[in-house]
C-alpha cells in the first residue's frame, strides 16, 4: 500500500473503521472534529452509522445503545466535552459496555483554549467519573501509532468489556506525516455467549479472564442492563458481597492483563538520568534527549503508551538503576506524580511543566535536565 499524507485524527478513523468499528455517534468541538468528519464521510461506505448528536451527553448515551446491540463504538471530543461524557463512562463500566472515547486535549478547565495544545486530562481519563471503576487508556505519539493504538483501544474494549479512553492531543491530532497504512490487522471479535438460555445464561457470569460474555440486545437473551452493582444475573443486588465481588473483579480484569502496558524505551542501557513523557510531548523530548547524549549527558528516553493501568512496575525497575528522572507533561503537573508514586524515592524525580497555550521546544527540556543533572551532582 502506497503512503499517504494524513493527519492524526485522520488516523485515528481509519484505525476504528479497520478494527470493525460500525458506529459513531458525537458531536462537533475542536480539535477532535476531524475525527468526526472522516468517520462522516467513511462509516457509510462500509455499511455503518454515523449520527451527530445535540450534545455530548446524548452522544455519549448513543453508541453505548449501539454497543449493547451489537455494534462496536467510537466517539470522539475534547475538554468541556469529554466532561459531559464522563457520567456515561461510568455507567459503561458498572455496565461493562464496551466503547471507545477519544479525547484531544486542549487547554482547559471549562472552555480554556479550544484549539491550543494541553495534556491536561491525564488524572480526568483515569478519575473523571465517580466511584472505584477501572478503565484503559492508552496514547499514541505519530499519525500512524493513532492508527495502531485505534486498532489496540477497539480490541482492548472487547476485550475486556470496559470503556477505554484515546487520550491524544492537539499536537498529535493536526499532525500531518506520511504514512503507509496496513492491510490487515488483528481484530479482537465481540464477546458472544457460550451457553444458551435453557442451560441456564446469567450475562454477567465471569469468564476464566474474569469477563462476562453479554449477548447482544435482539438476539433472544434475556438481559437486564444497569448501572446499580448488580450480581451475575444483571439485576440489581443491595448487598457488602456482592459489591465488594463486583468491584474486585471489575478491576482485577484489567489488572491481571500485563500485555497491554505497553512503555517505549531507548538509551536506557547506560542511562543515569531519563526523560519521561507520553503522546506529542514525547516528540520533542526525545529531541531534547538526542541533543542531551551529544554533549555527554548519560540519558534515556521512557514513553508511556499505556498511561492506565500505570507501568508501576516498569518504572519501580528503572527507577531503581538512575540518578533522576524528568516528567516532561504539557500541563501544571499530573503524570508526574504517578511517576513520583511508582519510582517509590529510588530516584530523584523531578517535573519539567508547561502550561501556556503553546508547546515545548527541546531547549526547554534540555534546561530541565542540566538543572537535574546539576543539583543531583551537588547532592553527590
Amino acid at each position: 500500500m502506497s503512503a499517504r499524507l494524513m493527519q492524526g485524527n485522520e488516523a485515528i478513523a481509519e484505525g476504528a473503521l479497520k478494527a470493525g468499528v460500525r458506529f459513531f455517534g458525537g458531536y462537533p468541538i475542536t480539535p477532535s472534529t476531524e475525527v468526526a468528519e472522516t468517520l462522516a464521510k467513511l462509516l457509510p461506505k462500509v455499511g455503518g452509522t454515523f449520527v451527530q448528536m445535540e450534545d455530548e451527553i446524548a452522544s455519549m448515551g448513543v453508541v453505548l445503545g449501539a454497543s449493547l446491540a451489537g455494534k462496536k463504538v467510537l466517539t470522539a471530543s475534547s475538554g468541556p466535552g469529554i466532561s459531559l461524557k464522563q457520567e456515561l463512562i461510568g455507567y459503561a463500566s458498572a455496565a461493562e459496555i464496551p466503547a471507545v472515547i477519544v479525547n484531544v486535549q486542549r487547554v482547559g478547565p471549562s472552555t480554556g483554549q479550544p484549539t491550543a495544545p494541553s495534556q491536561g486530562d491525564v488524572m480526568q481519563a483515569r478519575w473523571g467519573t465517580h466511584g472505584d471503576h477501572s478503565i484503559i487508556v492508552l496514547s499514541p505519539w505519530s499519525v500512524r501509532e493513532a492508527f495502531d493504538i485505534t486498532v489496540k483501544a477497539v480490541n482492548y474494549a472487547e476485550r475486556f468489556r470496559s470503556p477505554v479512553i484515546l487520550l491524544t492531543d492537539e499536537i498529535v491530532g493536526h499532525l500531518r506525516e506520511n504514512v503507509e497504512l496496513p492491510a490487515e490487522v488483528e481484530v479482537y471479535p465481540r464477546r458472544t455467549p457460550k451457553i444458551s438460555r435453557a442451560e441456564g445464561y446469567e450475562p454477567y457470569t465471569p469468564d476464566e479472564d474474569l469477563v462476562p460474555n453479554v449477548a447482544n440486545f435482539g438476539e433472544g437473551y434475556h438481559i437486564h442492563v444497569t448501572g446499580l452493582i448488580h450480581d451475575e444475573t444483571g439485576f440489581p443486588v443491595g448487598s457488602p458481597k456482592v459489591t465488594r465481588e463486583a468491584i474486585k473483579r471489575m478491576h482485577e480484569k484489567i489488572a491481571r492483563a500485563d500485555d497491554i502496558i505497553e512503555v517505549h524505551q531507548e538509551f536506557m542501557d547506560d542511562a543515569e538520568f531519563a526523560i519521561v513523557s507520553f503522546g506529542g510531548t514525547a516528540r520533542t523530548a526525545y529531541e531534547a534527549v538526542l541533543n542531551a547524549r551529544k554533549r555527554g549527558i548519560k540519558i534515556g528516553f521512557v514513553r508511556l503508551i499505556t498511561i492506565f493501568p500505570f507501568a508501576d512496575k516498569i518504572i519501580r525497575d528503572i527507577a531503581k538503576n538512575l540518578r533522576g528522572m524528568i516528567v516532561a507533561e504539557l500541563n501544571y503537573g499530573q503524570l508526574v506524580n504517578e511517576v513520583e508514586r511508582a519510582a517509590a524515592g529510588q530516584c530523584v524525580v523531578k517535573l519539567c511543566a508547561k502550561y501556556d497555550m503553546t508547546i515545548f521546544e527541546p531547549e526547554e527540556i534540555e534546561a530541565s535536565i542540566n538543572e537535574l543533572v546539576a543539583e543531583v551532582s551537588n547532592n553527590d
